[in-house]
């Protein structure tokens, strides 16, 4: 059997591939320092994640952690997270906090934090050093790179055979806060050189990075350098265990200047670049915050990269989003953040303070818990059940999901082969999904709907003057990819198809008379 890999499936598609059947991760990240201790992770993570249906969890590991004592290593702690969650039946997506983590170098070991002249921090362009170590430090990413190079030889001891871990993401929002990009001696140095080849060739244009980028130069530039050395690190890792590796991105957004969002982390913009640097990841995936998530999902979900969201926000709208991000954008992962936070009454969730939320362009209604928990755990055991479907007709006309993209965003038009469909979403409210839909198209006269806080109407296709009726209206579930029917609904009930806060399905057969 082999290990986990990522490919494209006979419709194209690039998809994970899990003991050599496709995979879709229904996930949720943990908080960041809740898997530092193995006593909490038992007795209060994995009980927490209970009765959500997710099949995988995106768990960090720490490398102040496994390296306390620079040149020794201690994997107690990631061999006691894999047998823990082979335990609950849950795969493991590491998450590897190494130089990097939202723009800074906070969980790389002590002996380093300290020896900040060989392990030199990023300058402002007024001398300014910051709490981030330079990607053009060699010394320090040739430490890195040793240190996650013997966690994957690790982890392959362990875990080929049984495949508990599936995926690794490098480092964590990568870039730098406050400034464009570095303004150390090196970092000019590299700056007012020549750019790479591999630059030239993407560009079309050789010179300085400012005479190759203009005013871009600054950004793109540091995106060479984290990219550069992300596969350092990333292919040395897996040469030992070839495990699918991503990077994840904070958004580009307001203010939308470099250094305001972390400059170099690999938003969409600079794709090319880290594309070029990075051969060894397989995906840039967006962490989620932003009230227009399915913006995103539309900007990071392209042919070359496939959508994978480590972080999203945890609202009810989440299983709104869930749905898109499958139906619509053949995603390999969804994944809230602070997923054990569900377990709690939505009372006593504590939110980030506000000042906080305000200095990263958080929508403050993102961490409020309350109607996530059952309505994310039925819709993502909706989407198990749905799994054999959904691989026959993903990738086709038959299979179309949409869900509201904004405030101004009232329906969705979906045109299949004989019957068009309106979708008109209900109003955004607090506690509450938002509307979504996903529809197969079984025959020309046969639909699957299943939905969320919308209404459904089919419509004729222009110059058909025929009217629409209602065979027959099922109410059921699915399971193992088989619908299984409750009520027959051909009364009163045929005349609307309305869907509420949790998801649900409906079989419809229509005529034309």
């Amino acid at each position: 059997m082999s290990i986990p890999y990522v490919k494209k499936d006979e419709k194209g598609i690039t998809t994970l591939y899990v003991n050599d059947r496709p995979f879709f991760c229904k996930a949720g990240e943990i908080h960041n320092s809740n898997a530092s201790s193995l006593e909490y992770t038992e007795k209060e993570l994995f009980p927490a994640l209970r009765g959500l249906n997710m099949n995988s969890v995106i768990v960090p590991v720490y490398w102040e952690l496994i390296e306390e004592e620079e040149g020794k290593y201690d994997f107690s702690i990631v061999e006691g997270l894999i047998k823990q969650a082979r335990a609950e039946n849950i795969k493991l997506i590491f998450l590897w906090f190494g130089l990097w983590k939202n723009a800074e170098s906070m969980y790389v070991p002590g002996w380093m934090k300290k020896d900040t002249e060989t392990y030199f921090r990023v300058e402002k362009v007024n001398g300014e050093k910051i709490n981030t170590i330079s990607p053009l430090c060699e010394a320090a990413v040739e430490k890195d790179r040793q240190c996650f190079t013997a966690l994957m030889k690790f982890i392959r001891e362990i875990d080929e055979q049984e495949s508990t871990v599936i995926t690794i993401q490098v480092e964590n929002e990568i870039g730098l806060l406050g400034t464009d990009r570095d303004y150390s001696e090196k970092g000019n140095a590299c700056f007012n050189a020549q750019v790479p080849e591999k630059i030239a060739e993407i560009t079309g244009k050789v010179g300085t990075w400012q005479e190759v980028y203009g005013d871009d130069a600054g950004e793109s530039f540091m995106a060479w350098c984290f990219a550069s050395a992300v596969e350092t690190i990333a292919s040395s890792g897996r040469s030992e265990y070839p495990l699918p590796c991503y990077a994840n991105a904070w958004l580009k957004q307001h203010p939308w200047f470099p250094g305001s969002y972390p400059s170099g982390g690999p938003v969409v913009g600079v794709h090319p670049i880290w594309r070029a640097a990075a051969p060894s990841l397989f995906a840039f995936g967006p962490d989620i915050y932003v009230p227009y998530c399915a913006d995103i999902f539309d900007e990071y979900a392209y042919e070359g990269n496939a959508l994978f969201i480590p972080e999203i926000r945890k609202d009810a709208v989440a299983s709104s989003y869930a749905l898109y991000a499958f139906g619509a954008k053949n995603a390999i992962c969804f994944s809230p953040f602070g997923i054990e936070d569900l377990a709690l009454d939505p009372s006593m969730m504590d939110m980030p303070p506000h000042e906080v939320m305000v200095a990263l362009n958080i929508d403050p209604t993102a961490f409020d818990i309350t109607g996530s928990r059952d309505c994310l755990a039925a819709t993502y055991d909706l989407l198990a059940q749905i799994e054999p479907l959904y691989l026959e007709y993903r990738g086709t006309d038959h299979l179309k999901a949409c869900v509201r993209h904004g405030e101004y965003d009232y329906s969705a038009f979906l045109k299949f082969e004989k019957y068009n469909l309106s979708v008109n979403y209900g109003p955004r409210m607090s506690g509450k999904p938002l509307g979504a839909a996903f529809i197969i198209e079984l025959s020309e006269n046969k639909f699957l709907l299943i939905g969320l806080n919308c209404g459904i109407e089919f419509r004729q296709k222009p110059g058909v003057d025929k009217k629409i009726d209602v065979i027959r209206k099922e109410e059921g579930t699915i399971r193992e990819g088989k619908w299984v029917p409750g009520r027959v609904l051909n009364g009163d009930e045929r005349m609307s198809l309305r869907f509420g806060d949790m998801p649900t399905a409906v079989m419809i057969e229509v005529y034309d008379y």
